[in-house]
């Protein structure tokens, strides 16, 4: 087995771009990385990894004028919406897939003005969707763990302003 070791790697040019490739038997230690750019996992594993400050991406939605509305799960798995003028339904798209657990969390606000359907995927606790704050916030949760064939949704806070 191979071992590329480095104590820091800085890339100062930002057009530079550093690939390491080999035959997957091999191992790549780094010591002190700065990432300054996004980085792709292409949906691989990532183990034994602590995290520390660390955020999510807001899908900020802003106002929901009626119709459809869906949340796209590649946008950021926390998302912030607001009912203002007709019923709104909501779809789920792009969670992970099935073996995996993917969730995000809803930050809703004026959602009890109109009516809101959500997907009949969606497994309320107690069976039945929230009655949702006709003039303030809601933060609803959503989980799966068979790629959105049942998403369980849960009430983080009603009327949290």
């Amino acid at each position: 087995m191979s071992t590329l070791k480095a104590d820091a790697v800085t890339a100062k040019n930002t057009d530079a771009n550093i690939s390491i490739t080999g035959n997957g038997s091999g191992t790549v230690e780094l010591g002190s990385v700065t990432l300054t750019g996004e980085v792709s996992g292409g949906d691989q594993t990532l183990t034994r990894v602590n995290l520390k400050d660390y955020g999510e991406i807001t899908n900020a939605i802003g106002a929901i004028g009626g119709g459809t509305q869906d949340i796209d799960l590649t946008l950021g798995n926390s998302v912030s919406a607001t009912v203002d003028t007709a019923t709104t339904t909501f779809t789920f798209s792009n969670p992970t897939a099935s073996n995996e657990g993917c969730g995000f969390t809803l930050v809703l606000t004026n959602g009890g003005s109109q009516t809101v359907n959500w997907p009949a995927s969606v497994d309320w606790a107690g069976g039945t969707a929230p009655e949702l704050t006709a003039a303030g916030v809601d933060v609803l949760c959503f989980w799966t763990i068979d790629g959105g064939t049942t998403w369980h949704g849960f009430v983080a806070g009603l009327e949290m302003s």
